[in-house]
């Protein structure tokens, strides 16, 4: 196993920590939140003008050919700038989905649009009170030529901005297929939501929404596994994304206690403080190892299952504890919006709601290690 950054990966990495570094500063931030504007455009088509929004899809759409690892790298420093992007929903839940699994037809209908940075995409994988995207409530029934869907989806980012929302449904035949969902398609209701991060949110509300057989990701030749697929490369990418921002959560508020005195000494200087920050710094490195462990396995075309769902514990789990730390350790500025700390906090609190809880992470381990061959 080696994890370890290629010459390629590591030019895309100086690359996007260069735009974002310059452009998302905490005063471009403020601007966009006083404005209440859903994410930063003119960062998005500078992505775009540097051909990063392409870099995971396939040279034939425009893109460079790349993969999982490739995305990941970028999202590692979209949360490190906590950067109001739609990497994450329109390259990693809609664009590489269509790349990996949708026809030709579809490929040249959606990803032209999303590398050249003037569509978004996203998918919706959560529903109410079924915490399991792959065997989904939402149904599709046949209906002459086209399919009907009906049900509820939730929390799905840039809903109300995608052009297109894959959405996974079950069939009559009991298999579980995707349907790319335009959100003006009649019979498809957006309600708008806000994430704890500021991202916005949608529900989705299918009642017979008629869709096409051209909008079946795959086609007749679905693969039957599309939203193991799916599932397992969000959660890939939601860990990459945690990745960013506990690091860098991590770091300025190291920067803060070198600096912030009490009684004359920096509280760099105190041992509680220090251990507290240690601790953090353990746990870091653990959401560090696991994520890129799971990430590279699946771009090994190798099973990460398990390999996920430690990841998944460690941003769960260890993840609040950083969260929590970084924002004591600032003391009472930590709970200001003057300092750019508070948004750490909030990104990581999408991202343990998102993942779900370090319980049922454990209890999905424990089960595989029962179950395992002796």
């Amino acid at each position: 196993m080696d994890f370890t950054f290629d010459d390629v990966q590591r030019d895309l990495q100086d690359l996007a920590r260069k735009i974002l570094g310059e452009q998302v500063t905490a005063e471009r931030l403020l601007e966009l939140e006083d404005a209440s504007e859903p994410f930063d455009r003119r960062v998005w088509q500078q992505l775009a003008d540097a051909n990063l929004l392409g870099v995971p899809l396939p040279e034939a759409s425009g893109g460079s050919g790349y993969g999982l690892m490739e995305l990941c790298v970028l999202l590692e420093e979209v949360g490190r700038h906590v950067a109001p992007l739609p990497l994450l929903a329109t390259i990693g839940l809609g664009a590489l989905p269509i790349a990996e699994l949708g026809t030709d037809e579809q490929r040249g209908r959606y990803l032209p649009p999303v590398i050249a940075g003037t569509s978004l995409l996203t998918a919706a994988l959560c529903e109410p009170g079924h915490a399991d995207p792959l065997t989904p409530t939402t149904v599709a029934r046949r209906d002459g030529s086209a399919w009907r869907l009906d049900g509820e989806k939730l929390a799905v980012p840039y809903a109300r901005l995608a052009d297109a929302v894959l959405v996974p449904a079950a069939t009559d035949d009991g298999a579980v297929r995707v349907f790319i969902v335009t959100p003006d398609t009649e019979d498809v209701i957006v309600e708008t939501a806000t994430a704890t991060n500021g991202e916005p949110q949608g529900r989705l509300v299918l009642s017979g929404a008629r869709i096409v057989d051209r909008d079946v990701l795959g086609g007749a030749s679905a693969d039957s596994n599309m939203v193991d697929r799916m599932h397992q490369r969000a959660l890939a990418c939601y860990c990459a994304t945690a990745v960013g921002v506990f690091d860098r959560a991590l770091r300025i508020t190291a920067g803060y206690l070198s600096v912030r005195k009490q009684f004359d000494r920096p509280i760099a200087t105190f041992q509680g403080a220090t251990l507290r920050a240690a601790d953090a710094y353990i746990d870091t490195e653990a959401i560090r190892v696991t994520t890129w462990s799971a990430i590279w396995r699946l771009a090994s075309g190798r099973d990460a299952q398990d390999e996920l769902a430690i990841a998944k514990f460690w941003v769960a789990d260890g993840g609040q504890r950083i969260a929590n730390a970084c924002q004591h350790l600032h003391g009472g500025m930590g709970a200001t919006n003057d300092y750019p700390i508070h948004r750490y906090f909030r990104w990581a609190k999408l991202l343990e709601h998102t993942l779900g809880g370090a319980t049922a992470h454990l209890l999905r381990l424990g089960d595989a290690i029962a179950t395992a061959p002796g």
